[in-house]
């Protein structure tokens, strides 16, 4: 399961996530998304886990503090898709 760990502290690592997730389970994964110019944590991430331990994970994380910050943490949901498409093919008409 794809877990979404928000209001996340800047301070925070992968490796630091990845020992508070691991207290309730196996962690495949963890990646901290950072700004593309300026390379500073966006404040969340995504922990990979199998999905009994993601959802205990879940369950004892959600709310609780770390690096001063209360975690927000539930399951991750898919990217929405880009409307782009849909407004652009508003404006090709034909005239």
């Amino acid at each position: 399961m794809n877990i979404y760990v928000g209001n996340l502290s800047y301070k925070a690592s992968e490796d630091g996530l990845k020992e508070l997730f691991e207290q309730h389970g196996n962690v495949d994964s963890v990646r901290i998304i950072t700004d593309r110019n300026s390379g500073r944590s966006k404040g969340f991430a995504f922990v990979e886990m199998n999905d009994d331990d993601a959802e205990q994970a879940i369950e004892a994380l959600n709310g609780q503090e770390y690096l001063g910050r209360n975690l927000s943490v539930n399951e991750a949901r898919g990217k929405k898709e880009d409307n782009r498409d849909n407004f652009n093919s508003r404006r090709n008409f034909n005239r």
